[in-house]
């Protein structure tokens, strides 16, 4: 099965196309999107401002992907939004913002995938001071954007790592109608093409979802607990 054929969930999406950009718009890309992929509390209306206004120094193609977001944003103000974050990423399993779910799903594997997550923070000098996993999605995108030289290939290397599991979410946050979607659909469009396996791996957690645990088999984790070489 390739994207655009149907399955019973529909019609299979293709992942999504690169945009080019410098280094230093998807640092910039990077925070926004850890920005406004968190939960919109104290200072949100504020961050919203800054963060639309930094917009404008995105290639043309990535800030179009983010006006649907500012624009809802603005018309819901912070308490519709906040019923909208619940809804959308509490209350939707494929709308996880935590990348080892779609790695491993809920299994007894779960707990080591984090660990590695916190491993490799740990290796580009970083220690969590946010009351998040460091799986993460906002924390990995604020490493991202923050890390330099090889630290900052590293945390791109995670993302791209887990690039099949963020496409799901773009696509089920395109499926619920979410204007967080554009958000998604930039990170991703930032990150290199996919390749042949991810791209296999991206159409079959569309079509089985994340794992199940199976006792007694055991799989890989998601990267390297040692410092790869990205």
């Amino acid at each position: 099965m390739k994207p655009g054929d149907r399955s019973h969930t529909g019609v299979i999406p293709a992942p999504t196309e690169p945009i080019a950009m410098s280094e230093a718009q998807r640092r910039a890309l990077f925070m926004m999107a850890s920005v406004l992929l968190d939960y919109p509390d104290d200072g949100w209306e504020h961050k919203l401002r800054v963060v639309h206004e930094q917009a404008a120094t995105l290639p043309a193609g990535v800030e179009k992907l983010l006006q649907p977001f500012f624009a809802f944003a603005y018309q819901q103000g912070q308490r519709g939004l906040e019923e909208h974050y619940v809804s959308t990423f509490d209350q939707r399993r494929r709308c996880s913002l935590f990348l080892t779910y779609y790695a491993v799903g809920d299994t007894r594997q779960r707990g080591a995938a984090i660990w590695a997550f916190k491993e490799a923070l740990e290796s580009m000098s970083f220690t969590m001071q946010r009351d998040e996993l460091p799986d993460h999605l906002c924390v990995v995108l604020e490493a991202a954007a923050l890390a330099d030289d090889q630290s900052h290939s590293m945390a791109c290397g995670m993302l791209s790592a887990h690039r099949d599991g963020i496409e799901v979410l773009r696509t089920a946050l395109e499926h619920a109608g979410s204007p967080y979607a554009g958000i998604v659909t930039a990170i991703c469009a930032a990150l290199p093409p996919i390749d042949d396996a991810t791209r296999e791996n991206f159409l079959e957690l569309i079509r089985s979802g994340p794992p199940a645990e199976v006792v007694g088999i055991e799989s890989p984790l998601p990267f390297p607990t040692s410092q790869p070489g990205y």
